[in-house]
């Protein structure tokens, strides 16, 4: 799977490790996965289970059709604004009846394709993928991070990757399947040969890191970089959104169908994310205990690595100065462009009006210049 899969330094028996980002190269190797690690989550924390949901706000109503969203990853803090739009009674005051938030890592794309999701949460370079190769009916509609998160995560006193011309020479843990593209991607768009860098198949645990066995490994910045760290191993981070790959992340698709035919229940679920995220990053405390104790409470959770998490995403990812002028889940015409270089840079083909559809986003918020605020 591309995804970490580390649930809190306390769980060192679980498997660990993280999602990194781009799927496999074809939709149906993306279709495998999801028969091998996703499935319905309904009785687990996360559904309301309201039969009787009440409409509020005129431009955004469901009109009582059920919910699932796939997220792309645990139940963790990475999600704590969903948890506070199902808490807080967002998605029922838009209009939806019962709520699933099915639980990643899984097949985002293929399951939202599939109609087993409404809404997916994925990135740029994963649905640009699968549009380019599949030609795949989804868009983009929205995002939560506006800057995307993934690293190679090095110790300060062993590899000590600060630059891309810091991997030359370098071991470097990648997870195979997806992760190797977005890799590849890195090299390229810092001019450095591939052969000028040892990549070292590895899972999602960055036990190697700790090890010694590689000197970097791809990673999270709000989730092994936090771990690594606060298990007493000063880290250092060469974040790809800062080194020739920025791109969106976690960020919402849905099919052109259901952007074509229910524009409302697309901008009714938008409001209710928007107001959750909005919530989520007022009171971070709170989103984390929602992630702890309740929709991952199975997952043994660490409470101060979740607040920092969440901390992290809705200071440095989330919230920035153009969502402070245009308001959160907008993404820009130059961010736009920037995505647009990072699939070009990873050897993806695709028209950015064939991966973005910002056009009932928008249309909220025109509708509710509340949400902006």
């Amino acid at each position: 799977m591309t995804r970490r899969m580390i649930l809190s330094h306390r769980s060192t028996a679980r498997p660990r490790g993280r999602r990194a980002g781009v799927r496999a190269t074809a939709l149906l190797a993306v279709a495998a996965f999801a028969l091998a690690a996703c499935g319905s989550d309904s009785d687990d924390a996360g559904s309301t289970g309201s039969d009787e949901p009440s409409a509020t706000g005129a431009s955004a109503d469901a009109g009582g059709a059920d919910l699932t969203v796939q997220l792309s990853w645990i139940k963790n803090a990475e999600f704590a604004g969903e948890f506070m739009a199902d808490t807080n009674g967002y998605y029922t005051d838009a209009g939806f009846g019962k709520v699933t938030l099915n639980a990643g890592p899984g097949a985002t794309e293929s399951l939202v394709l599939s109609g087993d999701a409404d809404f997916g949460l994925t990135n740029a370079v994963t649905v640009g993928q699968v549009v380019a190769e599949e030609d795949a009916p989804l868009k983009i509609i929205g995002t939560t991070y506006q800057k995307n998160p993934f690293t190679i995560l090095s110790l300060a006193d062993g590899g000590n990757i600060l630059t891309p011309e810091d991997l030359i020479g370098k071991r470097i843990g990648v997870q195979a399947g997806g992760n190797e593209t977005l890799f590849d991607a890195l090299l390229a768009a810092n001019g450095i040969d591939p052969d000028d860098v040892t990549k070292v198949p590895v899972e999602y645990d960055p036990a190697p890191l700790i090890n010694g066995d590689v000197d970097g490994f791809l990673a999270y910045v709000t989730n092994e970089s936090i771990i690594v760290e606060s298990e007493g191993y000063p880290v250092s981070n060469l974040l790809f959104a800062d080194n020739g790959l920025p791109f969106v992340a976690e960020s919402i698709v849905a099919t052109d169908q259901t952007i074509a035919e229910k524009p409302e229940l697309v901008k009714a679920f938008l409001k209710a994310e928007i107001q959750g995220w909005k919530d989520a990053c007022a009171d971070v405390e709170e989103g984390a205990r929602l992630a702890v104790e309740e929709y991952g409470v199975d997952l043994d959770l660490d409470m101060d690595k979740e607040v920092e998490q969440n901390t992290i995403q809705c200071e440095s990812l989330i919230n920035t100065d153009e969502t402070d002028a245009n308001g959160i889940f907008t993404i820009s015409d130059e961010l736009i462009q920037q995505n647009m270089d990072t699939l070009e840079a990873a050897g993806i083909d695709v028209d950015a009006e064939d991966l973005f559809d910002l056009s009932l986003l928008t249309e909220l918020l025109e509708e509710e210049p509340e949400l902006t605020e």
